[in-house]
Formats: structure tokens, C-alpha cells, sequence
């Protein structure tokens, strides 16, 4: 028999957030139930885990607003690994309120949290255990880019209690060399503090990936094309941005208006001087994904077409109504980033809404898979290319992102026209919508096939991620330990191996399995 070549084979997988992840300190976390997870994606013969961003979140606990491109999430380190590292005691651990294990609540969270960090910092500073000093030293000198930036930015934002850097004193808002030798100088002890903490999450973020490629698991990252006005990566590189003399955006990112929003989205990112980057042959944009795939196998890259042509609205303006398009770097910048990577490049492009040929043309030179919404082919009750029979087998298919609802929650709002033409299509009553979606999904000649963890448990629209245009609520759904069960993951595995998303058909009759998932 010829033996598969490594693009050939067809992947499964599950979308969920670190955060949603089940223990006992009020947020998802790199501990024991994210190795539970991993556990179960091999149990139910899947292959992929897909994840959203995995910065340090800003204001609203945005994944897709970090304070920078580079750093990671502290809220999701682990208190269990730091105690087994010695950096913390049982002790150590101060009372907490009694946590919501289905909801994140980020405001005292937050607090209790950082508490943690900052006393396994106090114990790092004595610590008798040389490893882990000489892995500090080492990771402090690979990531020497972009860290120390960070952890002056971090630093500074403390200092100003909390305002972004458009608002701190002139002098570290546009700070020479000298000052910023200066002020890592003196307030040395809290930089040192953000270094370690991006220490800690690198080493907790590297045991766990190192786990998921132990049992044949790959990741799926995530990263916005944009990043935040009050980031460290437009503080410390200005010259990168359409920024004024004062430091605020000229220009602002967002989508002009359409049949969803008659005044469009304002996201209000700053926008990138395309040219400024080209002429350091695109060297932030290259470090930025060189780091991010040391953390992930793959990328998948929000807003793609943003590389084609942008929507560039003036700052100020209340609407994103008086935009207009200009053109992204296109091809200049993706021959850059793919020669840099030896022609082989793991993206996904989002590539989803309104696409013009030109944005095609770009994600189809250079291969990138593109994204395939099942919920968006039942929306339009007419033919289009989010129904199956259009894939082609170069494309992800979801049943919903972080951005939709889940698919019960979808199925129950929807009309009655396109709930009727889910069940035509599908041959199905629409009892059990979410299931009828995910088997769907793995049938389909997508090469990847991907469904929120919220669908696998066939949730209502309490399960929801994130909704769009609303500011509070969002990001912090969580999932017990015990839904994670083996009747689930067996029936995973049956339809993974009918469809050639795992090597080995399970010893298990669909009937027997079909009937586990609905106990």
C-alpha cells in the first residue's frame, strides 16, 4: 500500500480556550485540566487542538487585545505547577472567594492572581534550585527582542497606575536609549518580576505543548493582524504604526458597513506603515510569527485579508461609516514571510465575510488553507460556498468559531427556513443539531476539521465565547471536569475513524456509541 504523505492525512480537533478549563482557582489554567483535555483529545482519537490567543490580556480580557504580540497569558499559569516547582507553598495560597467553575469573574480574579505571582516571584529570588535560575537567564537571552520591552512597558503602566502610554510623562512616552537603560535600572525589581512571569508561562506553555506532541496531538494558535494602541509593541516601535507627533493613531482599524451593520465596526487598532515595515524586509512581523510557532504548530490569522487591503477609518470618528480601503502590502509581504520560513508556512487564513478575488488570489498562492463556518451555510437558505458540497480539500471546517453562538443556541434563533433546510440537508429532525453538525463537518472533504468544545457538549446559548459588538460578558465561559467522559470521546473517536480522521476504526458500534453521548 502507498503510504500517506504528511498533507494527505484528514485532522480532527476541538476549539477551546486555556481558560475554560476546569480547577480550583477561578480560571482555566496550564495544570491538571488542561492535561485532562489533552488526554481526552487522545482518548477520542482527535488530533488537533485549537486554542485563541495567548496574550496578556488588556481592558475587557480580550484575547484579541494584549498589552503585546509577544507575551503571554499570567492568569492561566498554573499555582499547582509553581508549588511542584517550589516557587510556592500550600501555604502560600491565600483564601479565595468560592469560584464560579462555569464563569470567570476577571475583577477579583485578577487580584487574587497576580497575589500568587508576585509571592512565587519573592520565593524565585532565593531560590536554592540552580535549574531553574540558568532556564530564567536563558530564556531572558532568546527572547532578548522583545522582553525587555515588554517588561518596561508593564513596568511603566504600574508607575502611571494603569494608563495607557498616550497618557504617561513625555519622558517615557517617547523615551531615548538612556531612559529606558535608566528606568530598567530603577525600577529593576518590578521588570524583573514581568520577566519571570513570561518565564513561567513559557516553561508551564512548553511542558504542556511537549505533552500534547507525547500523545500525537498538534496546537492551533491564533493571532490578531492588528494590535493594541496601548501595547508595548507600538510603545517601543513607533515608527511601525500610523501614529502623530503626540503617539495617537492617525488611522484606526475596522469593516465598513454591510448587511450586518449598517454603520460597520470601529476596532480602533492602529494601522501599520506598510512601507516602514518593508524597509526592514517585514523583520517585527517575522520575529512575531517565528515566536508564536515556537508556541504553537500552527497559526491561524485573523482578518487575513487585512494583507490585501485594509479599511482605514480616521481617528476620532464615532462609526466606521467614513473608512476607506487601501492596499496591504499583498504579495511583497507574504513572499517576505514565507522565504523566511523556507516556503513552508502553517496558516490559516481567516478568511471570512465579504473576500474579493484578490484576497483569493493571495491565500491561494501561497496554500493557506482558508476557513469554512457550517452555521453561515444555513444562514443564507440559498446555495453558496459554506455548504459542503462547494469545499475544496484545501480548507478548515467549523461548525462555529469563538465569535457565533454555539450551534444549539444558533439552531434555536434561527428561522424556520433555514432551520428546515438544516434538516433536509442533513436528513436529520434537528434534536440533536450540535452532533448533526460536527459529523457533517468531519464528513466533508475539508482536510481540517475543527468544532468548539461548547458543540461537543451541545450547549445552548449559555455556552457562548464572545459575542461581537458587545463589550461585557464575554470570554469567560468554563467547563466542569466531569463532562469531559468517556461515552463522549468514544463516539468522537467512531465518527473520526468513519471519516478518515484517525488511523484505527474503534471497536465500537455507532448505536453503542451514538447511545453513550445521549446519557
Amino acid at each position: 500500500m502507498e503510504q500517506k504523505k504528511k498533507d494527505d492525512f484528514r485532522q480532527s480537533g476541538i476549539l477551546v480556550h486555556p481558560t475554560s478549563f476546569p480547577g480550583p482557582y477561578g480560571i482555566g489554567d496550564l495544570g491538571k485540566g488542561a492535561y485532562h483535555f489533552i488526554d481526552f483529545l487522545k482518548e477520542a482519537g482527535q488530533t488537533l487542538w485549537q486554542c485563541l490567543p495567548l496574550g496578556h490580556t488588556g481592558f475587557g480580557d480580550s484575547p484579541y487585545q494584549a498589552f503585546s504580540a509577544f507575551a503571554g497569558q499570567p492568569l492561566i499559569i498554573s499555582p499547582e505547577r509553581l508549588i511542584d516547582w517550589e516557587l510556592l507553598t500550600a501555604e502560600d495560597l491565600p483564601p479565595h472567594p468560592e469560584w464560579d467553575n462555569s464563569h470567570v469573574d476577571y475583577g477579583p480574579l485578577i487580584e487574587f492572581k497576580t497575589a500568587l505571582l508576585k509571592k512565587a516571584h519573592e520565593n524565585f529570588l532565593s531560590t536554592p534550585v540552580v535549574s531553574l535560575l540558568d532556564e530564567f537567564r536563558t530564556f531572558c537571552l532568546d527572547n532578548s527582542a522583545w522582553l525587555p520591552d515588554y517588561a518596561l512597558f508593564m513596568t511603566l503602566k504600574e508607575v502611571h497606575g494603569g494608563k495607557p502610554w498616550t497618557e504617561w510623562d513625555l519622558t517615557y512616552r517617547f523615551p531615548s536609549t538612556a531612559v529606558k537603560a535608566a528606568a530598567l535600572k530603577e525600577f529593576e525589581e518590578t521588570v524583573h518580576y514581568y520577566q519571570f512571569i513570561q518565564y513561567v508561562f513559557f516553561k508551564q506553555w512548553q511542558e504542556l505543548r511537549n505533552y500534547a506532541h507525547d500523545n500525537g496531538i498538534q496546537i492551533i494558535g491564533d493571532i490578531p493582524i492588528f494590535v493594541s494602541t496601548d501595547s508595548a509593541d507600538v510603545w517601543a516601535h513607533k515608527e511601525l504604526f500610523q501614529l502623530d507627533k503626540e503617539g495617537y493613531p492617525t488611522v484606526v482599524a475596522g469593516v465598513p458597513p454591510d448587511y450586518f451593520s449598517a454603520t460597520g465596526q470601529l476596532w480602533g487598532n492602529p494601522l501599520y506603515d506598510w512601507d516602514a515595515h518593508k524597509k526592514e524586509n517585514y523583520k517585527w512581523w517575522i520575529s512575531r510569527i517565528t515566536y508564536q510557532l515556537t508556541m504553537t504548530d500552527m497559526l491561524r490569522i485573523d482578518h487575513f485579508r487585512g494583507f490585501e487591503a485594509y479599511w482605514a477609518i480616521p481617528y476620532g470618528e464615532e462609526t466606521a461609516v467614513n473608512g476607506k480601503w487601501i492596499k496591504g502590502p499583498g504579495h511583497d509581504f507574504l513572499r517576505h514571510i514565507t522565504e523566511a520560513f523556507n516556503g513552508s508556512l502553517p496558516i490559516i487564513a481567516e478568511d471570512l465575510g465579504v473576500i474579493t478575488p484578490s484576497v483569493e488570489d493571495l491565500r491561494d498562492t501561497y496554500h493557506f488553507p482558508g476557513m469554512r463556518i457550517l452555521q453561515f451555510a444555513f444562514d443564507d437558505i440559498r446555495d453558496n460556498n459554506y455548504l459542503p458540497h462547494h469545499y475544496i480539500e484545501n480548507c478548515v471546517c467549523y461548525t462555529g468559531t469563538h465569535d457565533n453562538d454555539t450551534t444549539v443556541g444558533w439552531y434555536r434563533q434561527a428561522s424556520p427556513q433555514s432551520q428546515d433546510r438544516v434538516r433536509r440537508y442533513m436528513n436529520c429532525d434537528g434534536n440533536n443539531v450540535a452532533w448533526d453538525f460536527i459529523r457533517l463537518a468531519m464528513s466533508s472533504v475539508a482536510r481540517y476539521t475543527l468544532f468548539p468544545l461548547q458543540d461537543v457538549f451541545g450547549l445552548d446559548s449559555s455556552g457562548r465565547m464572545n459575542t461581537p459588538g458587545t463589550s461585557m460578558g464575554n470570554w469567560a465561559w468554563r467547563y466542569e471536569d466531569n463532562q469531559l467522559n468517556s461515552g463522549t470521546a468514544a463516539y468522537l473517536k467512531e465518527l473520526s475513524g468513519l471519516f478518515g480522521r484517525n488511523e484505527k476504526l474503534p471497536d465500537l458500534s455507532c448505536t453503542e456509541a451514538e447511545e453513550d453521548v445521549e446519557q
